[in-house]
């Protein structure tokens, strides 16, 4: 039988924030249909009570995931794509080997789970094209820094986080060399006119 003050206490160091990072796991494991507070609750060592105690429902906890993705994914793209000193083209080519060097699983997990879950609902919907618009306008304006028009750049863009994404789902049954020779001549070829 549990102890109610143990409980009492494990739910109090349990804050939002938990909460959705557990939600965002569960998210990557089972879809958004698998994101349910009992699960969460289970999954923390906690009970159902403390949930209620910072989310008024499932609703506002799924919106507070997205929320937190969004934000998260926006503020990474803007750091990886800060020139900080290096050239335009320094930091695209160094952008590939972030992505590509180690696929990045739990996250590559969330993010198809949310775009998964953005097929039929509008909010997940929006918080994804959000991200998509600031993914797009950061690696735009790298190309852009290197001298390239705006409708060009902008069409680089596109092409390079397709890359970024598309390469993090494919041929990881190749070696880790012949996958890392495939990445580099890619790259190389994305790049080759800057």
């Amino acid at each position: 039988m549990s102890d109610p003050k143990s409980d009492a206490k494990a739910d109090a160091r349990t804050g939002e924030e938990s909460w959705i990072e557990a939600g965002l796991e569960e998210i990557a494991r089972t879809g958004v249909e698998g994101v349910r507070v009992e699960v969460l609750a289970k999954n923390l060592g906690v009970t159902k009570g403390g949930f209620y105690r910072r989310f008024r429902d499932r609703a506002a906890l799924l919106e507070a995931m997205l929320q937190h993705w969004s934000a998260n994914r926006i503020a990474t793209i803007e750091k990886h794509t800060s020139l900080d000193g290096t050239t335009a083209r320094e930091r695209l080519k160094a952008l590939i080997p972030q992505y590509a060097a180690r696929v990045n699983t739990e996250g590559m997990a969330v993010e198809l789970a949310i775009r998964q879950w953005a097929r039929s609902d509008e909010l997940a919907a929006g918080a994804a094209t959000h991200v998509d618009a600031a993914r797009l306008k950061n690696v735009a304006n790298l190309f852009r820094a290197t001298g390239l028009p705006a409708e060009e750049a902008d069409a680089q863009a596109f092409l390079f986080y397709c890359f970024i994404f598309g390469q993090g789902l494919m041929f990881l049954e190749q070696s880790p060399r012949k996958r890392a020779q495939l990445v580099a001549k890619s790259a190389e070829t994305l790049l080759r006119h800057l």
